[in-house]
């Protein structure tokens, strides 16, 4: 996995689980990779893998079985979807915004380069 600077490392590695349980590679209730054996995978310190474990967690996204381990919750893609559009109009469209108005795009230039791209 490669990091990005601007971004805390546990929630890129909450991000990598995120989009895997979007895809489908992670099923409701199935068990996932144990903090240290995640942290061998990414290639960063247990505590960060722990740290990311309780962030899911605290979203509802993920659960912990005593003894056993960390388990997809039935509900995670519903949690991952609203996490992700809250942080998509938080973050990610005033940019977007910031950017056209400094750019001179309209909407419609947008639509229609959206457009033709999913035509071809």
């Amino acid at each position: 996995m490669e990091f990005k600077s601007q971004q805390a490392i546990y929630i890129q590695i909450a991000d990598h689980i995120c989009e895997k349980i979007l895809r489908n590679e992670y099923q409701s209730d199935e068990k996932i990779l144990s903090i240290r054996e995640l942290a061998i995978d990414v290639s960063v310190n247990p505590n960060t893998v722990a740290r990311t474990y309780e962030y899911l967690e605290e979203q509802g996204i993920i659960y912990k079985q005593r003894g056993i381990g960390y388990f997809v919750a039935k509900d995670a893609i519903t949690k991952i979807l609203l996490l992700k559009k809250e942080c998509f109009f938080r973050e990610d469209l005033p940019w977007l915004f910031k950017n056209m108005r400094l750019l001179g795009i309209e909407f419609s230039e947008l639509q229609e380069k959206y457009t033709r791209s999913t035509d071809i």
